[in-house]
């Protein structure tokens, strides 16, 4: 039984990163907040010439668009007064790669908090063993924050680097490499967008770490009294 334990334990310290940055990463693309938000501070009214409320109706179709059945997306906006199709076909198709990366991501997130709500029960109501859960969160929130320091080291140093990387592992096609200039996919969402937004869902998963650590913290006190 004690071995049992152990593994479980073991896999529940390792499923809660993946808990914890999934449910950030959600949280964060499906937040009309950060598109908006980035929408003004890199001024993307001036560079496309797209108004501010045809940009956040473009932000809530993708929003949408992560979410429902739809193949692929695309959307009219006005521009300079004449109807304008946003996305040109290679970006549609990267917009379906980035969507079946989030579903992936969205499996991830539904599998490791149904593990992590059956550890919990069985070590509550089955087990009876409150430090079990306890340790369990005690690791599992310390291995999320040095994960996160990693990560947030490499992204620091090198974002270009970093991100160019996450590219090349995330995609199997070039649909990503998307130009400045004339394609409006990067436009709405330059590099500064994007770093903003892993230093955004970095903060907010060491903020449920933090949670998750002292509510093991608490637990293992009140196990020991």
């Amino acid at each position: 039984m004690k071995i049992i334990q152990s593994f479980a334990r073991v896999l529940f310290v390792l499923s809660l990163p993946v808990l914890l940055f999934t449910a950030s990463v959600s949280a964060a693309v499906n937040s009309s907040w950060l598109y908006e938000y980035g929408f003004a501070k890199y001024d993307v009214t001036r560079v496309t010439g797209i108004e501010k409320s045809e940009l956040n109706r473009s932000a809530l179709g993708l929003i949408s668009y992560w979410n429902n059945g739809e193949k692929t997306f695309n959307i009219t906006v006005i521009k300079d007064g004449q109807p304008f199709v946003l996305f040109n076909e290679k970006e549609v198709g990267h917009l379906v790669d980035v969507k079946a990366l989030f579903h992936f991501m969205y499996k991830c997130l539904l599998g490791s908090f149904i593990y992590a709500l059956l550890f919990a029960a069985l070590a509550l109501f089955w087990w009876k063993d409150q430090k079990l859960l306890a340790v369990g969160l005690a690791w599992g929130s310390g291995f999320s924050i040095l994960l996160m320091i990693i990560l947030a080291i490499l992204a620091t140093t090198n974002f270009e680097w970093f991100w160019w990387q996450f590219h090349l592992l995330s995609f199997t096609n070039d649909f990503w490499l998307l130009d400045p200039s004339t394609d409006y996919l990067i436009m709405l969402f330059p590099e500064g967008f994007w770093f903003d937004a892993a230093l955004i869902c970095t903060a907010f998963m060491a903020f449920l770490a933090l949670i998750a650590g002292f509510v093991g913290w608490r637990m293992l006190k009140k196990s020991r009294a």
